[in-house]
């Protein structure tokens, strides 16, 4: 049962553990600098190896565990290093992720196989192993899985993004419905593109600017508005929302 502690005005995280896959770059790493500056202790999960010293910029005693979210035994040494480290961990966001495009009639096994086992199941077994940790300690907790406005909407030469994505949303549906009863949350975050250094690279220019054409609010993403959102999601101020997959897309699937 997720029970109600008084309206929260302040979205306030000081003193939870946040667990960040894809924590050293793009909306993991603002996410992380979003959580810092509310006094959030981090352990931060990347196959980049300087991941530790990316978490050690933010401050206090945050850490950075190198190594492959795809790897059940990694995905339970980033549990054990919250709990020896801080004793615990209350929130995951897994937004460690690929993207690539390919046509449907000419995609290969592997670029499909990859994009699911990295997306969308390595996700579901990040989120099992801390769902199983919180239930076995008996202890409420958040997690929100990044999705994407492709999981809701088709998009040209991205099936197996938004194949992964879609599946994103529909196992925080399950997740949501199953650990409801635990005081667990679980909840989706579906932007559109986001200007990390990715999102500039892919989009800058006049693909990107036609792109954005046909978005109401007419521009993308900031990864800072994006950790907001995350933030916002994590905090009691949430507490009443789970299952959700909240669209930060300026209006682009509303069409």
């Amino acid at each position: 049962m997720i029970s109600y502690h008084g309206a929260d005005t302040d979205f306030s995280l000081k003193g939870k553990t946040a667990i960040i896959t894809g924590g050293a770059a793009g909306i993991g790493k603002a996410t992380a600098e979003f959580f810092a500056k509310k006094g959030v202790n981090l352990v931060l999960a990347d196959l980049n190896p300087q991941v530790d010293a990316i978490a050690k910029k933010l401050g206090g005693k945050n850490i950075g565990v190198p190594g492959n979210v795809c790897e059940g035994p990694y995905r339970k040494s980033v549990i054990d290093a919250a709990v020896k480290t801080f004793g615990g961990a209350d929130i995951l966001v897994n937004s460690a992720g690929i993207v690539a495009l390919e046509k449907a009639e000419s995609i290969s096994e592997d670029f499909w196989d990859r994009t699911i086992s990295i997306n969308l199941t390595a996700g579901f077994r990040m989120a099992q192993v801390f769902g199983a940790y919180l239930i076995e300690n008996k202890r409420p907790g958040s997690i929100v899985n990044m999705a994407s406005q492709a999981g809701v909407i088709a998009l040209d030469r991205h099936v197996a993004y938004c194949a992964s994505k879609g599946g994103i949303i529909s196992m925080t549906k399950v997740l949501a419905l199953e650990w409801g009863k635990y005081g667990i949350r679980v909840n989706a975050v579906s932007p559109t593109v986001v200007l990390t250094e990715l999102g500039h690279q892919a989009w800058d220019g006049p693909v990107g600017d036609a792109f954005k054409k046909e978005i109401p609010a007419e521009r993308f993403a900031e990864p800072d508005e994006i950790a907001g959102i995350i933030a916002f999601l994590c905090s009691d101020a949430a507490a009443m929302i789970t299952g959700h997959n909240l669209l930060a897309d300026g209006g682009y699937t509303i069409k």
